[in-house]
């Protein structure tokens, strides 16, 4: 098993440098369509689509993906601030800070195929937006959001098991601890202080230092928040990997979970530097 984990890591890792450093803008929605699809599919079978409706779904949602892109402008290499990403942006912040915490609290199931779809539209739909949006501004500007997720995860994951005592949501994922938290929070604090120093020190100057701390301590928040979601639906929904698309890792929602509620924040906050 490991094995097969550290080979379908790698896989992944060159396959996504590849695809980001290699493919034109056009090129990259398409990709980026093609992972809303497929994560779509996924989310269908979470919520108990049948086959069929599954795939119509999925295929939808691609499509939707590449036209809000195109919309946007973001088949251009010339496009810096697609504004008109800005409702769709600032929908999923509220869905994962004012809607998401409270369904956590109350473990509440999705009531119909309806409110599913919907569900899925606002999960999937930013993210894959953001990705085309980030990488536009910069490759290396999108891999090292993604990279802060990544070492929030793992931040938590080593610290979690040396030192974790109190069960951060037992009912939802037993295996998260409040000091896995914790050290998540310092693993992206030193992570974003270190990077920021260096590619953008203003951010860190003066009083600017109070404001980038809270945002990486919302953003560190948030990708918790994100995990947390998907793993309280797949327990609803009585499974263990939302999918097997990806050998060892389960499937695509497995592994951008905490990126679905953290990427759109970065696009939120890349439009508003750049107004």
């Amino acid at each position: 098993m490991l094995k097969t984990r550290v080979i379908t890591a790698l896989c992944l890792l060159f396959g996504l440098l590849a695809a980001v450093f290699l493919l034109p803008a056009f090129g990259w929605l398409v990709f980026v369509a093609l992972v809303c699809g497929a994560a779509a599919a996924e989310w269908g079978g979470i919520v108990g689509f049948p086959v069929a409706r599954r795939r119509v779904y999925a295929v939808l949602m691609a499509m939707l993906c590449l036209v809000a892109g195109m919309v946007a402008g973001l088949q251009r290499d010339d496009t810096v601030a697609p504004f008109s990403l800005a409702p769709v942006y600032a929908a999923s912040a509220l869905f994962w800070m004012l809607c998401v915490p409270f369904w956590l609290r109350a473990r509440w199931a999705l009531p119909g195929a309806g409110a599913a779809a919907l569900v899925g539209l606002v999960l999937l739909l930013p993210p894959t937006l953001a990705m085309a949006h980030l990488r536009l501004l910069s490759p290396w500007l999108l891999l090292g959001v993604m990279a802060a997720v990544w070492v929030a995860d793992i931040a938590a994951y080593f610290t979690g098991r040396a030192f974790g005592r109190r069960k951060l949501a037992p009912s939802i994922s037993p295996g998260k601890s409040w000091e896995g938290a914790y050290g998540a929070v310092a693993g992206v604090l030193i992570y974003g202080l270190i990077c920021l120093s260096y590619f953008a020190p203003g951010a860190i100057a003066g009083a600017r230092i109070g404001a980038t701390v809270l945002a990486l301590l919302v953003f560190t928040a948030i990708s918790i928040i994100g995990d947390l979601f998907e793993s309280m639906l797949k327990r609803q929904a009585g499974i263990k990997d939302s999918g097997t698309l990806l050998p060892g890792h389960g499937g695509i929602l497995d592994r951008i979970d905490s990126l679905t509620s953290t990427l759109p924040l970065a696009g939120l906050l890349a439009l508003w530097v750049a107004r």
